[in-house]
């Protein structure tokens, strides 16, 4: 059995951590992943060395690579962090009521997070430096393709963090028993979250007892328009497609206005052939360009690689019903010039992330300017699309009174 009180405890004291020693924690941080650089490459080439031997993947082993310039943006990001504001403590709202006591609404930490991941040791630092900022004490689950890279990163952080905040700020958990056992670790853990496949996020929304926010799938569309300019649309679908193609913001179906399929998707082809890109399309989108057939189920996968479903619609509501259909909620597109289609576009769609003219690969904490992120929700309760910091704190009501009664 996993003892959750010391971090429990840990969390506490994280609390009622000043914003300056948190930071301090923060810049430690940094500093020992620069300073450990190779130390932290040899051991991610261990995994490297076995993901290759059991066959894993590409996509897999793109997420899982660690480098020395990786390493090198991943401490920068953290000095990101650093420089946001601390939302702990910020007052929401500020109001005396009929009864004369002054009420405050205030943000205050979670608690403890836990945070469920596969081949992404980039998670490690991410995860813990979001909620060492915020007062969080986390719990973490890697993949077991992370084993060494995600061991000798909780022991870099451990030591740095030691002279500002406690060490048992953060646990590395290892096994499935002990990721099951976080699941039921009601008492001791406040949130759970889960990033990567679709099966693990399933087992962890049915299996655990404590609150799960949903994150990561991401069957991401792109509408184009009859009014799009193909230039633009194929500059947007290049970049959403293969700059990254194995994260969760990737386009994975691109949807064609039928009005301009005969001479959109020959550029379509093009672009495909040139980037090594697999298109797979229906029986009816074979008619307008060439690929792998794929039945009406084909348009739920989220490949995760050079693979990009298309489809060929008949307009905008043809388009939207396709998407509420297929979509995993995470970020759509629309390519058009006319604001009317642009609009309804914006406003039908019921995902985190609703684009007009640009790349779903926005979708990412970074780019909204938080520094970094703990994962995208797909759901609408409590946080939804990237949490930075203030998506992982709650509040409370703090009442004053002078002698007041009921």
């Amino acid at each position: 059995m996993i003892d959750f009180s010391s971090i429990r405890s840990a969390s506490r004291v994280l609390s009622q951590t000043p914003t300056a020693v948190k930071n301090q924690a923060l810049k430690a941080i940094s500093n020992a992943l620069i300073e450990n650089i190779d130390v932290i490459v040899k051991e991610n080439e261990k995994d490297l060395a076995c993901a290759k031997t059991n066959g894993i993947k590409e996509s897999m082993i793109a997420r899982l690579t660690l480098k020395k310039e990786q390493i090198e943006q991943i401490a920068s990001d953290v000095l990101k962090v650093v420089d946001l504001s601390d939302p702990v403590g910020d007052v929401l709202e500020d109001f005396i009521s009929r009864d004369g006591l002054k009420i405050k609404k205030i943000r205050v930490p979670l608690g403890v997070i836990g945070v469920i991941y596969e081949a992404r040791p980039n998670v490690t630092v991410d995860v813990s430096v979001l909620c060492f900022k915020t007062g969080n004490a986390c719990v973490l689950k890697g993949g077991k393709e992370a084993k060494n890279t995600n061991e000798i990163l909780v022991e870099i952080i451990k030591k740095a963090i030691a002279p500002y905040i406690p060490e048992t700020s953060i646990m590395l958990l290892s096994g499935r028993d002990e990721a099951d056992e976080l699941l039921k670790a009601k008492g001791y853990v406040d949130l759970i979250i889960p990033r990567g496949s679709k099966n693990l996020i399933n087992h962890v929304v049915e299996n655990a007892v404590v609150p799960v926010i949903e994150t990561g799938a991401g069957v991401c569309h792109t509408y184009v328009h009859s009014s799009a300019d193909f230039d633009m649309a194929i500059k947007i679908i290049d970049n959403a497609k293969t700059s990254k193609p194995a994260v969760c913001n990737s386009l994975e179906t691109l949807l064609v206005d039928r009005e301009i399929a005969k001479s959109f998707c020959p550029l379509v082809e093009d672009f495909a052939k040139n980037k090594g890109v697999t298109l797979h399309v229906d029986k009816e989108t074979a008619r307008y360009l060439n690929g792998e057939i794929i039945d009406e189920d084909g348009y739920f996968i989220e490949y995760n690689a050079l693979d990009l479903s298309v489809k060929v619609v008949s307009g905008l509501d043809d388009a939207l019903d396709h998407i509420a259909k297929y979509s995993t909620k995470h970020s759509e597109c629309i390519i058009s010039s006319d604001k009317a289609v642009i609009d309804k576009f914006l406003s039908s769609v019921d995902s985190a992330c609703a684009y007009a003219n640009a790349s779903t690969r926005f979708s990412d904490g970074g780019c909204f300017g938080m520094g970094a992120e703990i994962g995208i929700s797909t759901q609408k309760l409590h946080a939804r699309g990237p949490m930075g910091l203030k998506e992982i704190t709650s509040y409370k009501y703090v009442i004053e009174g002078n002698g007041e009664i009921r």
